[in-house]
């Protein structure tokens, strides 16, 4: 009777053990996730500002077409990519085009002081501010998520439920470069 109780006190105890296990897996997938939804949250707030952007600059800068064709396909690029990596490289191509657009625009000095693309580029911004913090935020659930699937005895149970290792958002190389200061 008493062996009979051990060997169930035993059982219990590793089911509620496998079930905590199970239970802290999902909790992090859901953080995950939560995660790059936020990102993707700013990354489309980014997008809808785009448009307008665009249009102010078009009413002073009128012969810049080229330019404004390439931040609108760079904007179109990055709204449909899916996945940190492939998102990652559409963005860095759009925020490249934005810097462009931005530098184009300081060769228009009514521009600069009007009103509307103040405030956008402020939004601009604030939304740029709000996406590192939110790739941050991704960064460190990813890598909560990626500790927990690989240490012992979570990696048993990960490995046989289909867990797997999530990407982490990077700086691309060009980024990771000192920055070049003259006076």
């Amino acid at each position: 009777m008493t062996s009979g109780l051990i060997i169930i006190i035993i059982l219990v105890v590793l089911v509620l053990a496998l079930v905590g296990m199970y239970n802290g897996l999902i909790t992090l997938k859901n953080r995950v996730d939560e995660a790059w939804s936020d990102i993707n949250v700013q990354l489309k707030r980014r997008h809808d500002l785009i448009p307008n952007l665009v249009s102010t600059v078009k009413g002073y800068a009128t012969h810049e077409k080229e330019l404004f064709e390439k931040v609108t396909a760079a904007r179109t690029a990055a709204m449909g990519a899916t996945g940190p990596v492939e998102k990652e490289a559409a963005e860095n191509a759009l925020s490249g085009t934005l810097k462009t657009l931005f530098a184009v625009s300081e060769n228009y000095p009514d521009l600069k002081a009007n009103q509307n693309f103040l405030e956008l580029q402020r939004e601009l911004t604030d939304t740029e501010d709000k996406i590192q913090a939110s790739r941050r935020f991704y960064n460190g659930n990813v890598r909560d998520f990626n500790t927990k699937i690989e240490v012992f005895p979570t990696n048993l149970l990960a490995g046989m439920l289909g867990f797997v290792k999530r990407e982490f958002f990077e700086a691309k190389e060009a980024e990771k470069e000192n920055v070049n200061v003259q006076f």
